[in-house]
């Protein structure tokens, strides 16, 4: 860096420490800006990562069934888009011939119904609000999880059809003790008794099922005597007996259920990897949205410092007359001013990336979220603030630049 360039610098820090208020008010909308990019992308980042360590737990042969039509598939079958508002449309929940269909599906090993079942859980005078979800006997299996404690239901459930297997959170919510067996709770009229209680899961924020962490699971053969054989299923989930044959069986569960249902699509299957693709998908989409707002507040942000450095210009007016008197150039004139909407740029830049990662920390302490800032995002980042400064200080600095010196001593 030449002695003037250090100079420059030296005087565009010097301006902004002179007019501290000024200079943060200056810098907000950059710092919004950056704030926002920074933290969304974060949060998106992590949240793959959280999807993806989940996939790996569950087995990339897992293939999930969901009520409605999740995506839109092109030509080769490939998604090609997401419907996000697919669970809130017309096509409501999957039902016993649909999990008969998946049951029944040559090459599939395993299937497992999951419904919620609508009631509150009350432990003495105490009610909790925590999803029951009625599953089968095979559930750890197809979800390669294991117990903390005790045992899971098994497939008969005539000699004990009140029992229930408990998550680790719902464990400690619902009894103060991870090591809950024996305890008891009623739900619908019925006293339950705490069969097991299972190890946390992974999860992820964007998951389209409960969190299994949080749910009480009961048999589905007693959610369907409560419920009157009225059990809503908001998701199957099964294996395949070869996992190198998931996508065959993927194949055949969609076209049992496409003749189940007279060839209307009211369901989705996915295979892992797909799961992987939509939530990726939902991301990106919110992800723009995020990066639109910010783009206003970098815009914003740029003509602030615009305004601001015009304002600096005209008061410092004498300066720049003298400066030119004795000697300085243009192209010296442009280079003080730009270095100076530089420094702002990329001192907000510098400040909302530092909130970012405050922020990050804070989301990671406090919430189940694992944001994940890249090198490559922060490097993004203070690159479109120096930019925003250059652009928007531009205009400023050639005003100064071209000013007559003999106008510009007459300013007092």
């Amino acid at each position: 860096m030449s002695s003037i360039n250090r100079g420059n610098v030296k005087m565009a820090i010097a301006s902004v420490r002179s007019t501290k208020w000024r200079s943060v008010l200056t810098m907000l909308g950059i710092i919004i800006g950056v704030v926002s990019v920074v933290t969304v992308v974060g949060i998106g980042e992590g949240i793959k990562h959280q999807v993806s360590a989940q996939i790996d737990q569950l087995g990339r042969d897992l293939i999930t069934v969901r009520p409605g039509q999740l995506v839109q598939r092109s030509g080769t079958g490939a998604i090609s888009g997401v419907n996000i508002f697919s669970g809130i449309d017309s096509f409501g929940s999957l039902g016993n011939i649909d999990l008969r269909t998946v049951q029944s599906t040559p090459g599939v090993k395993l299937a497992v119904p999951l419904g919620l079942v609508s009631g509150n859980v009350r432990i003495g005078p105490r009610s909790s609000t925590e999803p029951v979800v009625a599953t089968s006997s095979d559930l750890p299996d197809i979800l390669n999880q294991g117990l903390e404690f005790g045992s899971f239901f098994g497939s008969d459930v005539s000699d004990q059809p009140n029992v229930a297997v408990l998550g680790n959170t719902a464990a400690e919510s619902l009894f103060r003790e991870h090591e809950a067996l024996g305890r008891s709770f009623n739900f619908l009229g019925q006293t339950f008794v705490v069969r097991g209680v299972l190890k946390p899961f992974d999860t992820n924020p964007l998951s389209f099922s409960t969190d299994f962490n949080d749910a009480i699971f009961i048999p589905y053969q007693t959610a369907e005597n409560l419920t009157v054989n009225n059990a809503p299923l908001f998701e199957i989930l099964a294996k395949p007996d070869d996992p190198s044959k998931t996508a065959t069986a993927v194949d055949d569960i969609t076209s049992g259920l496409l003749k189940a249902h007279q060839n209307q699509q009211k369901f989705t299957v996915l295979q892992q990897d797909e799961s992987l693709a939509v939530t990726n998908n939902i991301l990106d989409l919110l992800t723009r949205l995020i990066a639109g707002v910010a783009a206003i507040s970098l815009l914003v942000g740029g003509v602030g410092i615009m305004d601001v450095m015009l304002v600096s210009v005209a008061e410092r007016m004498h300066e720049i007359g003298i400066r030119k008197a004795l000697g300085a150039t243009n192209r010296q004139i442009l280079s003080q001013f730009m270095t100076e909407a530089s420094v702002l740029s990329l001192a907000g830049g510098i400040i909302g990336i530092i909130l970012a990662f405050v922020i990050d920390f804070l989301l990671h302490v406090f919430t189940s979220l694992t944001p994940f800032i890249s090198w490559q995002v922060v490097a993004l980042a203070t690159a479109v603030s120096l930019l925003v400064g250059i652009i928007f200080g531009s205009i400023p600095a050639l005003k100064a630049a071209r000013k007559d010196p003999i106008d510009a001593l007459r300013n007092e």
